[in-house]
């Protein structure tokens, strides 16, 4: 690692961001303008139909949030002014050639970029194949060709995921994917081939249904658990992060690239201020519907290791690695993940949640305290199917066939209760290939970076903090991230009760 300290590394540098949007786009963003205000400009990437609209979208979903408090304290009156000099709105989308630009802001960017970072992605399991493939996959080949086109480009990031690993068990490398390798045994997975299979019947629909949208949104995400299964991914998120990074591979042979592979993010630890977060996040699941009371049961295994890392833990460890690999023609991957050097169990994961509740119990209007009810643990998928099965399906059918003889006086109700219990098995079987993971991320390179980081003279291991060693897991779950997770879930729920 070179001399001058990370934050310094991005002194009069320009950087393109995709995703700046999202969790981790907003923590980078407010990251870099906070430790290094000197930093030239920010270009951030965002689907808007023109110019305008980018500004508003990054005024209002990315400075406006609450994320970026301790810099609006910090320049007052000033604040707008220097995030104006700072900020450009980009109006555009990874899912298109250039990114969707005219060709004179890709000529005027390409002599200006120094740092690209990726981290515009689709993350939802159940995503449609045909968006996740043009987010996730076709995305990066489209970042490939731009960044080619960079004169100056001294770093391109991309924002991974510890779980391209699938469902894999012992010791998960930070390595590359071979190309073109699925992870089921002797299966070849080829990319461009499943574009064309989307394609086509894409098409087909068409030519059968017109244009029945939601027929093809229910088409599309139920291909893409279909091939992601087939080629050994439990689902369609992982499936096409796995291609994007093969795609990076073979594309971005003689670019500067670093892959940070975070696992399960969380809200922040310690910057900007700790416990923040966006969206209902993985685990966040659990405690929310622990607190709503509409988790009667679920899958759960205390002795398995779950992996959580801070929001803020994966920006420090990604600005880290882009000033420790500066402009070295080579891919380098980081796991950015926790378990190795600090296990959490799951059963601290739902000590902490029981503890935090018994601490903050919901209240009735009269402001007594409300005990939750604990939900029934299975430790195999197929068992907690058999019960759900028995306990709610069968008596929900019995309904049914109640409702047809007594006209229809139960039909709301059934299909309220249906659907209630459809989301809860598959959400069940969604999160199954995590709850009872059994594999650990192998973290060699994280561990050197931090190592090098922490013997700078530049006070970096305290501005850029990474190491997963320092966290208390059962204080950071009760006394920040569960009510940080929590109040989120609240604030979404006030949002639309006021809509």
């Amino acid at each position: 690692m070179e001399t001058g300290g990370i934050a310094e590394r991005f002194r009069d540098k320009t950087i393109l961001i995709t995703g700046a949007t999202g969790f981790l786009g907003k923590l980078l963003v407010e990251k870099i303008l906070r430790v290094q205000p000197e930093v030239r400009k920010l270009y951030l990437l965002v689907r808007a139909p023109d110019a305008i609209a980018a500004e508003e979208r990054v005024l209002t979903e990315v400075v406006g949030k609450g994320l970026f408090d301790v810099l609006r304290e910090q320049y007052g009156a000033g604040f707008n002014s220097f995030i104006k000099e700072k900020i450009y709105a980009l109006p555009g989308d990874v899912m298109h050639e250039n990114f969707g630009l005219e060709s004179y802001e890709v000529l005027q960017l390409s002599k200006k970029v120094d740092i690209i970072v990726n981290g515009a992605a689709t993350t939802n399991f159940m995503e449609r194949y045909d968006v996740a493939l043009a987010t996730n996959a076709a995305g990066v080949m489209y970042l490939c060709q731009f960044a080619k086109q960079c004169d100056n480009l001294k770093m391109v990031l991309h924002v991974s995921t510890a779980y391209v690993a699938g469902e894999q068990a012992g010791q998960l490398l930070e390595k590359p994917f071979q190309i073109g390798r699925a992870l089921r045994l002797d299966y070849q997975l080829d990319i461009e081939a499943e574009l064309q299979l989307v394609d086509s019947i894409k098409s087909e629909l068409r030519i059968k249904c017109s244009s029945d949208d939601k027929l093809e949104k229910t088409t599309m995400r139920k291909l893409g658990l279909k091939r992601a299964t087939h080629f050994g991914w439990p689902n369609t998120y992982v499936l096409t992060k796995a291609m994007g990074e093969m795609l990076l591979q073979q594309l971005g042979q003689d670019l500067p690239v670093v892959i940070v592979r975070p696992s399960m993010i969380t809200s922040t630890f310690q910057e900007p201020m700790p416990g923040w977060i966006e969206e209902t996040r993985t685990i966040d699941v659990i405690f929310v519907a622990y607190n709503d009371q509409t988790l009667p049961c679920f899958i759960f295994d205390g002795s398995v290791i779950f992996d959580l890392i801070p929001g803020d833990m994966v920006i420090n460890a990604m600005m880290a690695a882009i000033n420790s690999q500066w402009n070295k023609r080579a891919q380098v991957i980081y796991h950015v993940t926790s378990a190795h050097q600090n296990p959490l169990p799951s059963s601290l994961i739902e000590e902490s949640m029981f503890r935090y509740f018994d601490i903050n119990p919901r209240t009735s209007k009269d402001g007594k305290a409300i005990k939750n009810k604990r939900p029934l643990a299975f430790k195999r998928l197929a068992n907690f199917q058999a019960y759900m099965i028995l306990r709610y399906k069968l008596p929900l059918e019995m309904m049914r066939a109640a409702n047809v003889l007594l006209g229809g006086i139960y039909t709301k109700n059934y299909y309220e209760f249906n659907r209630d219990y459809n989301i809860l098995m598959t959400v069940a079987k969604l999160f199954a290939p995590y709850v009872f993971f059994k594999g650990w991320f192998d973290d060699t390179n994280l561990r050197k970076l931090w190592k090098a980081t922490a013997m700078d003279q530049n006070d970096d291991a305290s501005i850029f903090n990474f190491d997963p060693k320092c966290i208390n897991w059962s204080s950071y779950l009760v006394n920040t991230h569960i009510p940080a997770a929590i109040k989120y879930a609240n604030d979404q729920k006030a949002k639309a009760r006021s809509a």
